[in-house]
């Protein structure tokens, strides 16, 4: 099976970088988007990279790398009546909502701002580079995953 690169976004107030190393691996709950929970469910595999990105903040960007560390399995949130990612359509013999296992692999040296992402002729095909995409989860290439840790190793 091929590896796969993704971009997974998270505010950093609510999970950042820095927490995922303190942890080492964390669910990656919370995903409400059936886009975003197809990447997870039918496309993710064990051992694909992924560059997390800081959402909601000033400014947005990415500030390391992780790998997919479990296959998907139901987001738990969905079943919790108490949790604002509760859903009442989800039941346990057929959750709505899947979620994988991420793993810390490094923190950037340099963070890079979307805004530099933007000006990176190299970059100007990625999806969230790309006008009007809101998505959690994105795939990106492995040039463009390949360019990104190097400008963040700098």
């Amino acid at each position: 099976m091929t590896k796969k690169y993704w971009l997974m976004k998270s505010e950093p107030d609510e999970f950042s970088i820095l927490d995922l190393k303190r942890v080492k691996v964390e669910a990656w709950t919370g995903i409400r988007n059936y886009q975003a929970r197809n990447f997870m469910r039918d496309e993710m595999s064990v051992g694909d990279e992924v560059l997390f990105y800081h959402s909601s903040t000033r400014p947005p960007g990415v500030a390391g790398t992780m790998t997919v560390a479990s296959r998907p399995y139901p987001d738990p949130l969905q079943f919790k009546k108490s949790s604002k990612y509760y859903d009442e359509k989800a039941t346990k013999e057929k959750p709505r909502w899947m979620m994988v296992d991420v793993k810390f692999q490094s923190v950037f040296s340099t963070y890079i701002p979307l805004q530099v992402l933007k000006n990176e002729v190299k970059l100007g095909n990625m999806a969230i580079l790309q006008k009007g995409t809101r998505l959690s989860i994105t795939p990106v290439t492995a040039a463009e995953f390949r360019h990104i840790v190097k400008m963040g190793e700098k």
